[in-house]
């Protein structure tokens, strides 16, 4: 390491309060927990870091699910108990300051859109999406298996249909190269995709996807710039909601180079509402995640997951995470003094209070936390008075939103939705070419039929019947798709295009 950076002041602890509680920078990409009931101050303890990052030169993701984290954008206003605060933690220097911010929205309508072609997302977290059984999730893996064999590129939802489609028409070739396909499934499959567009996603699966260098820039000052993803509609569909996150997370793992143990993280992602990123998930995903975790520290990103309990994370996820902030746990049930009693075993104790007694009685802005000092060792537990943003806290009105989103560094780049040539496109061309073949293939075999017809009748009924018939060069009854899907089928094995490779989530790797 070269020198060692200012850490990031997360609040004030000890017997007095004035002790500072950080999170050393050195350690920002070592992960961490933010947990505690509901209006206990999670959301503000994750402006405050963001802030205190951004601060330090590192670029942050985080969501917005509430609407409530926009006023970022904004100096925050002085009030009186802000500045209470600042003084009961020896915090000097407080100011208020807006942050460098840029807006974005899954739905193109409180930010730049977030996009992504169906072969980035790829089918593993696309059936997650779509909540499919095994077997129509083995039918998507075909779907995209084909598509890959074929050059075919599945970049939206027609694109898929177009495939599925192919699926059905060629039902037994393929079921024989690939394993069984049925009709009910893609019938399922389909069904699904419907609901799916009908909660918005055509505007995710589409072009330009999204670059992920945009997350990673830093303001004119130097400051990172924090990514703020208005998640308020798409947290109706909590499923796609985790998913599309889910996805962020391992294209990052996938694009970005190995960077060791750095100064300070090269990001910082915040995964509020962690919980619906596990829940429901098969014990396979669930590995996937905690490799995803494992590894993606050494590629200089800090994954922080806000949750309301610590059991909302997986034990092999949970360990993971090695900076701790632990709001108010309500203790009303025997289920929440267990929930209570495990959330306070994972902090090392500090002889001088209780902690399960104290994650039970810390007020909103107070909590239990834990950072990693030096060689890695997590810290001793303290009860900590957390600091007051110096941007504003809230929502921000629609037309500074809409001002902030214009003067961004991306503004125009991703707005204009792009339709490119891909596989809806190209097996409607093999359709309409196999078409055209067997409509050519019909006429040539025109006269060659007229002159056995001819012939025939030179002979009698039973020499004519003995006289074998030349078959036609296609049969008549080969509609235009029949005589595409003989032909495409026989295309199956040839694998005439190149396998593309797919990243430990399954989704397509960039550049490849």
């Amino acid at each position: 390491m070269q020198g060692e950076q200012e850490p990031v002041f997360v609040g004030g602890g000890g017997m007095d309060q004035r002790v500072p509680q950080v999170l050393k920078l050195a350690y920002g990409n070592r992960h961490g927990l933010i947990t505690g009931a509901t209006g206990t101050g999670k959301t503000i303890t994750m402006q405050i870091l963001a802030e205190e990052f951004s601060n330090a030169g590192v670029p942050v993701f985080l969501t917005d699910i509430k609407g409530d984290v926009g006023g970022m954008a904004l100096p925050g206003a002085e009030k009186d108990f802000l500045q209470r605060r600042a003084g009961q933690i020896g915090l000097e220097d407080y100011t208020y300051r807006a942050s460098p911010v840029i807006f974005w929205d899954f739905f193109g309508e409180h930010g730049h859109p977030v996009r992504a072609t169906m072969a980035e997302v790829g089918p593993l977290l696309l059936s997650r999406m779509l909540d499919l059984t095994e077997a129509q999730e083995g039918v998507i893996n075909v779907a995209f298996r084909i598509a890959d064999d074929e050059g075919l590129p599945i970049l939206d939802l027609k694109d898929l249909r177009a495939i599925l489609n192919f699926l059905g028409e060629n039902q037994r070739e393929i079921s024989r190269q690939y394993g069984n396909v049925t009709t009910a499934s893609i019938g399922a499959i389909q069904r699904k995709l419907l609901v799916l567009e009908n909660q918005g996603a055509a505007h995710f699966f589409s072009e330009p996807a999204l670059d992920l260098s945009d997350f990673m820039r830093l303001a004119p000052d130097g400051r990172g710039y924090v990514s703020i993803l208005h998640a308020e509609r798409l947290m109706r569909t909590p499923q796609l909601y985790g998913t599309v996150l889910l996805w962020l997370l391992a294209q990052l793992f996938e694009d970005l180079p190995e960077v060791g143990n750095p100064d300070k993280p090269r990001l910082v992602f915040f995964f509020d509402e962690a919980h619906l990123l596990f829940n429901g998930a098969p014990r396979a995903l669930v590995e996937k995640i905690e490799r995803v975790a494992r590894l993606i520290r050494s590629k200089g990103v800090g994954v922080y997951f806000v949750t309301q309990n610590p059991d909302d994370v997986p034990d092999s996820v949970l360990g993971q995470l090695g900076n701790r902030i632990q709001h108010a746990l309500r203790a009303f049930t025997a289920r929440d003094q267990q929930a209570l009693r495990r959330a306070a075993q994972t902090y090392r104790p500090n002889p001088r209070f209780d902690i399960a007694d104290t994650i039970r009685d810390v007020g909103v802005g107070e909590a239990v936390t834990s950072f990693l000092e030096d060689k890695g060792n997590p810290g001793m537990a303290e009860r900590t008075l957390i600091r007051p943003p110096a941007s504003a806290m809230g929502p921000i009105d629609d037309g500074t939103r809409r001002m902030v989103t214009l003067q961004s560094p991306v503004a125009g780049k991703y707005e204009q939705m792009i339709d490119s040539d891909s596989a809806h496109e190209m097996l409607a061309r093999r359709a309409e070419a196999a078409a055209k073949e067997a409509e050519q293939a019909l006429k040539s075999a025109e006269p060659e039929r007229t002159r056995e017809f001819n012939a025939a009748r030179r002979y009698d009924g039973a020499a004519a019947r003995a006289r074998p018939a030349r078959p036609p060069a296609r049969s008549r009854s080969d509609s235009p798709v029949d005589a595409f899907a003989k032909s495409f089928a026989r295309q199956l094995g040839s694998r005439s295009g190149q396998a593309l490779v797919r990243g430990v989530l399954g989704g397509l790797l960039k550049g490849r």
